[in-house]
């Protein structure tokens, strides 16, 4: 049921190497690495082992029924509904914050409440677009790679 677009699951590792995204620009601006990411700012989520975006429409989810979440569009180019806004806290994402993705084009937030799938994706959770805030929809930065920007914009320290 749904789209027939690639599911979008979630497990209990933080380590799975097929849970890795990395934080980008929206198609429309660009976004320069080790720049901080602010409250509010518009994102795209890209899947570093598919190139897809993180992506939702008005399609019921097949097990929960509420939004169908997705993976989009190929080397990280897909269409308006791929652009997420955080929420936070503060004035910047924060490596230790929990934060919430709400989505820019059909104001869903970014959820997994716990069910799962059976074969041939056993164990992993469903991950869908829920209309209020509320304890399901937060999300933390577990690994990765994280860039402290530089003090002084003309010093580069890249290799």
């Amino acid at each position: 049921t749904g789209s027939g677009q690639q599911s979008v699951t979630g497990v209990e590792a933080s380590d799975d190497a097929n849970s890795y995204w990395r934080i980008r620009g929206k198609s429309d601006g660009s976004c320069q690495r080790g720049t901080p990411v602010k409250c509010g700012q518009a994102i795209r989520l890209t899947h570093v082992n598919t190139g897809k975006n993180l992506h939702t429409h008005h399609f019921p989810s097949p097990l929960s029924n509420n939004q169908e979440v997705s993976a989009f569009g190929d080397d990280g180019e897909g269409d308006d509904l791929d652009v997420w806004t955080v929420q936070c806290s503060g004035t910047y994402w924060e490596r230790e914050d929990a934060v919430r993705f709400k989505h820019v084009g059909t104001e869903v937030f970014l959820s997994i409440t716990g069910e799962q799938y059976g074969h041939p994706i056993r164990g992993q959770r469903e991950v869908h677009g829920m209309p209020a805030a509320n304890h399901h929809n937060y999300w933390k930065a577990m690994e990765g790679i994280f860039i402290k920007p530089s003090m002084d914009p003309a010093k580069h320290d890249e290799l």
